[in-house]
């Protein structure tokens, strides 16, 4: 390899999210001496735009504000040209759809599709467009087995669990037990999810734990609606909103337990983030969360408010559980979802792909 490969992550925004904290993090960290990253997106600046920056990552946008603008199909054609990546990596449901149609029509060398979230398969329509790329990456194994069940080809498929930084995330030497009874749900308010149930366990964990707080984190369009219901129920004025924010380790520090009741997921980066500063966790047993679980966390059905508070009042009220749970949940994070297994495993699919290429004569 003579240059660094250009390789080009195209996402809708850099919006506080899962999915664009583990792009920035997987594009921060690969070599430099082989992979050159930027980013596009089809919004303006949003929230992450300077970290990518800081990192010397280059970053396109095809709109001026943080909504995605209507027309912003035409203006990637020519933007895609500009760059000139010899790989290409979309990322959400719009851009791993017209990323590989406008990728194909530039003669990208390489495209290689992302599915993350639960309902990824049937958003970015990989029944047809799987074929668009040389290789789609998923998150978790459940998602995989979606993703074969709609007819992706499984020697297409490679899975590739989301990494979490240890270090930084880490436990505080104070125990969840010892900390005030705050449920705490970082996530995006967006309908996949699902914090309406989370609030409707709450009101019932109130019943038994009246001292009892909820700590949201995150944006979305769900806002005004989640506020709505907040200010016309007794259990809101025990809701705290907290806008996203770069730095959320003070409030897992803070926490008693996560609470995360989403109806589609693939590998929430934000459980992940929770078990390795060693949270207890009561998530729904959606897309890959029962696999990363397992015994080291409680599940209950999703829209099942009555499940979900059951399964938080028994950390709440059980001392040794809870800290037992989260101290399982840390060993079982620093143990299998490094950054490092992360990002070895799409610096190792970035050269093969490029490599067959260069074989076949189709990358320059």
């Amino acid at each position: 390899m003579t240059r660094p490969l250009h390789v080009l992550f195209f996402l809708e925004d850099l919006c506080f999210g899962g999915t664009q904290r583990q792009t920035l993090e997987l594009a921060r960290r690969l070599d430099r001496t082989r992979f050159s990253p930027a980013f596009l997106t089809l919004t303006g600046r949003t929230d992450l735009d300077d970290e990518a920056l800081d990192a010397g990552m280059p970053v396109a946008r095809l709109g001026a504000g943080r909504g995605v603008p209507p027309l912003f199909f035409a203006a990637l054609y020519p933007a895609l040209k500009r760059a000139r990546p010899d790989i290409l990596v979309p990322c959400t449901a719009l851009p791993n759809i017209w990323g590989r149609i406008w990728g194909r029509l530039c003669r990208i060398p390489v495209v290689v599709g992302t599915c993350r979230g639960g309902g990824g398969p049937r958003r970015q329509h990989e029944r047809l467009l799987w074929r668009l790329t040389d290789s789609l990456v998923c998150n978790s194994p459940a998602l995989l087995e979606d993703l074969q069940a709609v007819g992706v080809a499984a020697g297409h498929l490679v899975c590739i669990p989301n990494g979490v930084d240890t270090l930084r995330f880490s436990p505080t030497p104070t125990p969840p037990s010892a900390r005030p009874p705050t449920l705490l749900c970082v996530a995006r308010l967006a309908a996949d999810k699902d914090h309406l149930t989370l609030f409707r366990a709450f009101e019932l964990v109130l019943r038994r734990v009246p001292e009892a707080r909820l700590r949201v984190v995150g944006d979305g369009p769900e806002q005004e609606t989640l506020r709505a219901w907040a200010a016309g129920r007794a259990a809101g004025s025990r809701i705290d909103f907290v806008p996203g924010t770069p730095d959320v380790r003070p409030h897992y520090d803070q926490a008693r337990l996560f609470a995360l009741a989403s109806v589609r997921e693939g590998q929430p980066n934000a459980l992940l983030e929770a078990m390795a500063c060693g949270l207890p966790v009561c998530a729904t047993a959606v897309g890959g969360i029962p696999a990363l679980l397992g015994n080291r966390g409680s599940l209950s059905p999703p829209g099942d408010a009555t499940a979900l508070a059951d399964n938080c009042l028994g950390l709440l009220t059980d001392a040794a559980r809870c800290d037992a749970l989260g101290s399982a949940g840390r060993a079982h994070v620093e143990r299998d979802f490094s950054f490092a297994r992360m990002v070895a495993a799409h610096e190792e699919l970035f050269t093969r792909l490029w490599g067959k290429k260069r074989k076949r004569g189709t990358a320059d």
